[in-house]
Parts: C-alpha cells; sequence; structure tokens
C-alpha cells in the first residue's frame, strides 16, 4: 500500500513536470513567434520608410522639373512677346 502511494506520488510528480516543461515549451514558443512577427514588422515600417523616400525623391526630381520647364516657357513667351513689341514698334515707326 505504501508503495503504491509512493508510485502514485512519483508518477504526479512526473506528471507535473512533463506539464510544467509543456507549458514551458509553449510559452518559449509564444515568445518566438512574437519575437519574429516583431521582426517582420520592424522589416516592414523600414520597407514603407525607403519607399515614401523613394516616392518623395521621384516627386521632388518631378517638381524640378516642371519648374525648369515652366521657367523656359516663360522665357520663351518673354522672347517672343519681345519680338512682337518690337515688330509693333517698327509698324509705328512706318506709319508717321
Amino acid at each position: 500500500m505504501r508503495s503504491s502511494i509512493i508510485a502514485c506520488a512519483v508518477i504526479g510528480a512526473l506528471a507535473l513536470t512533463a506539464c510544467s516543461q509543456k507549458t514551458k515549451s509553449d510559452a518559449s514558443a509564444a515568445g518566438d513567434h512574437a519575437a519574429a512577427a516583431a521582426d517582420k514588422a520592424g522589416d516592414a515600417t523600414v520597407s514603407a520608410a525607403g519607399d515614401a523616400a523613394a516616392n518623395t525623391k521621384a516627386a521632388a526630381d518631378q517638381t524640378g522639373a516642371a519648374v525648369d520647364t515652366a521657367g523656359h516657357k516663360a522665357a520663351e513667351a518673354g522672347r517672343k512677346a519681345e519680338r512682337k513689341a518690337d515688330a509693333a514698334a517698327d509698324a509705328a515707326a512706318k506709319t508717321k
């Protein structure tokens, strides 16, 4: 009787140890999954920041090109207006 109680106690202790190990394993696995998720979130953040920087640079380049184009067109329009003013002045001088 006494040996069966000791055997039950030993089996119970082994069962608790096994459950404790499973709990530790499950907790460890959950920690690993959380760490992996954090790494992926960090990678996604870095990727998004890189994309935003690239998009900002592209927008700045396009804005610069548009400003250059507008400047060239304004200069061309100024030259054209100057030629027309000269032509009008020449025509007015001929009518006097």
